[in-house]
């Protein structure tokens, strides 16, 4: 907490009153232009990773930044797509995944040289009915993946899950309609901690991309 106490002292004193007239135009309303949806991980900082200011972005942070299908366990991620669809009509929505996730860790068979144990999901119910959402995932493993090799099926999981996110998000009827009448897009991001990379997911070719690449072949779109 004293971390956090300090911190709050210092926007106080220091940032506030130098963004004084940006903070008094958000006061009474936002008009972000994305949904950003990731994973609770602490690690995973979308502000510092893409530099937006505040009111860019809406953002929904879930365990394995999980977007549970139209109509299973309606609640907090179902009702911030709907909001941010229907009422701040976001023209994108960016469901992202990261290397080392721990969600995706603990859906893996054991991997005898990792000691950390993140499979200890008795005393965890609720967390157990969460990740089941992940199950989705395993047929998006682009082929040929070794299930032999843990750390090269971790991210290649990372991967497929994001894109199997994709897929539940769609299933939204705000989310379907949007898509339908070309108001909305979506895409599926992999960042990775180590290097600050992000791989972006091309839905023709079915393939990560290097963000930078990406969004070189779709200079010509509308994003």
């Amino acid at each position: 907490m004293k971390r956090l106490l300090q911190g709050y002292a210092r926007f106080r004193r220091d940032v506030f009153p130098q963004r004084k007239d940006q903070f008094h135009l958000l006061a009474d309303s936002q008009q972000p232009d994305v949904l950003f949806i990731t994973c609770a991980d602490s690690r995973v900082v979308p502000d510092l990773i893409l530099q937006t200011e505040p009111g860019d972005m809406f953002l929904c942070r879930t365990v394995g930044n999980i977007v549970p299908p139209q109509g299973q366990m309606p609640g907090g991620v179902s009702a911030t797509v709907e909001y941010a669809v229907e009422v701040l009509h976001v023209r994108h929505i960016v469901v992202c995944g990261h290397s080392d996730c721990g969600a995706i860790k603990a859906v893996l068979p054991p991997d005898p040289s990792d000691t950390r144990d993140h499979r200890n999901l008795h005393r965890l119910p609720l967390t157990a009915k969460w990740l089941g959402y992940l199950e989705p995932a395993w047929k998006f493993l682009p082929p040929g993946v070794s299930t032999g090799d843990p750390r090269t099926l971790h991210v290649a999981l990372i991967r497929a899950n994001v894109i199997a996110q994709l897929e539940n998000l769609k299933t939204h009827p705000e989310v379907a309609r949007a898509l339908a009448h070309h108001s909305l897009q979506v895409h599926g991001w992999y960042y990775d901690i180590l290097t600050g990379a992000i791989d972006a997911y091309d839905q023709q070719q079915r393939r990560f991309l290097s963000l930078e690449d990406w969004a070189e072949k779709n200079a010509e779109g509308s994003f």
